[in-house]
């Protein structure tokens, strides 16, 4: 009787893996939305594209669907930085956590980051940029921050994917170094 039932479940099972998987134009099969090719040319493209997204004047809605069509699906935004006890802590956010936590303050206060220099190493489909970034928000002028963004990026053939920014901006204690502050490697 058991073989028989094991027989009866992998006839039932072979049609499931022989089926072919939907063609996904992302390498992770599920709904996000496309992305402009010029956004996502080259490794250039993508990080002007990543600053632009996010930057605007007080009022300017941004457009979010341009950025969640810049990463991977469950990619990663993770700032990090060391508390007041000194602790030093790290948040994982999800793209549309980023969106929900800072899009309504972007849209009140205006905020604008732009890029002072960069790293890239590349291998293969994979490439790392170290980003130095100045920040200022509009309406709050104490608001001036300036710190890395670490970015992964990935290509899959046709177009170059966000994986994960990791960022950590510059304290008093902990500024930039000068070696961060110049191009190199730079595509």
């Amino acid at each position: 009787m058991r073989s028989y039932l094991l027989i009866a479940l992998l006839a039932f099972a072979a049609p499931a893996f022989a089926q072919t998987p939907p063609t996904a134009k992302s390498p992770v099969a599920t709904n996000i939305p496309a992305a402009a090719p010029k956004d996502v040319e080259s490794i250039d493209a993508i990080v002007t594209a990543l600053y632009d997204v996010i930057s605007g004047p007080a009022g300017k809605a941004r457009d979010w669907n341009r950025m969640r069509s810049l990463f991977v699906p469950d990619a990663k935004l993770m700032p990090t930085g060391k508390r007041p006890s000194g602790e030093v802590m790290m948040r994982l956010l999800g793209v549309n956590d980023f969106i929900a936590t800072s899009g309504p303050l972007m849209l009140e206060k205006g905020f604008t980051e732009r890029e002072l220099a960069r790293r890239t190493e590349q291998f293969g489909h994979i490439a790392h940029v170290f980003s130095t970034y100045e920040g200022v928000m509009e309406k709050d002028d104490s608001v001036h921050l300036r710190g890395i963004n670490s970015i992964q990026l990935m290509n899959d053939g046709t177009r170059w994917w966000i994986v994960s920014v990791f960022w950590e901006a510059e304290t008093p204690t902990m500024p930039l170094p000068k070696e961060y502050l110049s191009d190199t490697k730079r595509p």
